[in-house]
């Protein structure tokens, strides 16, 4: 017994032993708290104790049994060149029945395959629930019995680890189901371990020596490749975390609706299956989820109407050219200045600066004027909603921190900004399509609206220093481009195509087709 304790290997077996019966006793747990739901809830407990208490006695006398039975070497017969004893057929079975075991609970694991519980609560009998579990132990676990009887020689080694596995089962059975269910891979991997078990058992019942050495070896390998990828796993979840709550979702519902770019949907795919989901919704309906998704990140900057595209009125002007301009124009709110946008007296709808033309002959600044709403440019898309709603269909002025008037958004706007452009009768697309893989676009178009369109990303500026398409470019160039000149970003071409004094007015995107497997790409 001394040298027993004393030889490294059999602490070593006994380790070993001990994790692979408390893994492969968490079936037994799960159908243990399936049966114990028939209880009351004050008697589950106590049914769960006297269950695995009973259980462990059993557990151990069929150990015993067949730890005898191993030791009969006499052979009974011979087939097929092979002569057989009784020790033979225990670990030939028993190696039989282990592969059986683990293909099967394998394959139910790979196939998404759970236990479920009862579907309606039903009291029963004390004593009939304790004796269900106790049977229900004994048979799923007798690949642990095999198990023990596989991985070491010794009997007092296997009876010290199935008391062990019990009373750690006995004292954290919750926990344990808790940490399996959080950790699949651990009881896939213990399942492969059952795999070479039952296959060393298998040999050696045909008289092939395995030296256990190897098992352990194999074995303690692929535990430490497990808990490296459980590192890395928390690690990754770690890093994770850093990334706002928010930010995770919304990625995660673009990528199941396919708003990532081409290649990664491509990578994603296997995994997500992003690509089978998006194919479920509309480009239209990915596109709108998408725009409500990016209100949060986007600020007022970029779905406003600049001040050099603003529809305005001249307290200074003659009331023929105020009428005329008011019928000219197709919107229905303008704002009302004096001399020039600088001075900024008010706001006013079109039919009631139409009726002061008609009744006074000029605008009654008094009734028809109304205070302007001033919202900063910083300010995000999302917050915005709530100032609009307010406005009673009026639209806000939007003005930096100099309080430099910058320009006007509506309600239009943020509908533009998640469903796509409504332009009016004066306004054009400002991505239009020129051809397969070629847009003609404006030089102010929003980025979110861009990437979306072209299923792209990285156009955004990280510091918001530039929202519109003239501002990426001229932050990439570092001077103003002349026209013709050419900007590649991924597989895209972004050529100048116009250019108005201190601006870009037109740009054209051409997608780049990828080069051959047999050319090199272009340096």
């Amino acid at each position: 017994m001394i040298e027993l304790l004393s030889d490294p290997a059999t602490w070593i077996g006994l380790a070993t032993l001990v994790l692979l019966e408390i893994v492969l006793g968490i079936d037994n747990l799960i159908f243990i708290a399936i049966l114990a739901e028939k209880l009351p809830p004050h008697q589950r407990d106590k049914a769960r104790v006297i269950g695995l208490s009973l259980a462990l006695l059993m557990r151990l006398m069929l150990l015993s049994v067949i730890s005898w039975l191993v030791t009969l070497t006499t052979p009974l017969f011979s087939m097929f060149g092979f002569s057989f004893s009784g020790r033979d057929l225990i670990l030939l079975l028993g190696g039989l029945f282990l592969l059986f075991k683990a293909t099967t609970e394998l394959h139910e694991r790979l196939e998404g395959v759970t236990h479920k519980g009862p579907a309606t609560a039903v009291y029963a009998s004390f004593s009939v629930v304790v004796a269900q579990i106790v049977v229900l132990d004994a048979v799923f676990s007798l690949d642990a019995v095999i198990t023990a009887v596989g991985m070491v020689n010794h009997l007092p080694v296997m009876m010290a680890a199935v008391v062990i596995s019990i009373g750690v089962m006995l004292l954290a059975s919750k926990p344990l189901t808790r940490f399996v269910n959080a950790h699949p891979t651990v009881v896939v991997l213990c399942l492969s371990f059952l795999l070479m078990i039952g296959l060393s058992l298998v040999a050696e019942g045909l008289g092939f020596h395995l030296p256990k050495g190897y098992l352990y070896a194999a074995i303690g390998f692929s535990v430490m490749i497990e808990t490296f990828n459980q590192l890395a796993k928390r690690n990754l979840a770690r890093e994770e975390a850093r990334i706002p709550l928010r930010d995770r979702t919304a990625e995660a519902v673009l990528r199941l609706l396919g708003g990532r770019p081409a290649p990664e949907m491509a990578a994603a795919a296997p995994a997500g299956g992003s690509v089978a989901a998006a194919s479920a919704f509309a480009p239209e309906e990915r596109s709108m989820v998408g725009g409500v998704l990016t209100l949060a990140e986007r600020d007022v900057r970029s779905i406003m109407t600049p001040r050099s595209d603003i529809s305005w009125i001249d307290l200074n002007e003659a009331p023929d050219v105020i009428r005329d301009k008011l019928l000219a124009a197709p919107h229905a709110m303008f704002p009302v200045c004096r001399g020039s946008l600088d001075e900024i007296v008010g706001v006013a709808r079109a039919k009631d600066l139409l009726a002061d033309l008609l009744r006074f002959g000029h605008i009654d600044e008094q009734a028809s004027l109304r205070a302007p709403i001033y919202v900063p440019d910083s300010t995000i898309a999302i917050k915005l909603i709530e100032t609009l709603r307010h406005a009673r269909g009026q639209i806000a002025l939007v003005s930096d921190e100099f309080g430099l008037f910058k320009g006007v958004v509506s309600p239009i706007d943020i509908l533009e900004a998640i469903a796509g452009e409504f332009p009016d009768e004066d306004e054009t697309l400002e991505i239009q399509p020129a051809g397969p893989g070629k847009w003609t676009v404006s030089g102010s178009v929003d980025l979110h609206q861009l990437e979306q369109a072209l299923h792209t990303e990285g156009l955004l500026s990280e510091d918001g220093s530039y929202s519109s398409l003239g501002g990426y470019l001229l932050a990439n160039f570092g001077y103003m481009p002349k026209v013709d000149e050419a900007l590649i970003h991924e597989n895209f071409e972004f050529r100048i195509t116009g250019i108005d004094e201190r601006r870009i007015t037109t740009v054209q995107i051409h997608r780049l087709e990828p080069p051959r497997p047999s050319e090199p790409a272009a340096e």
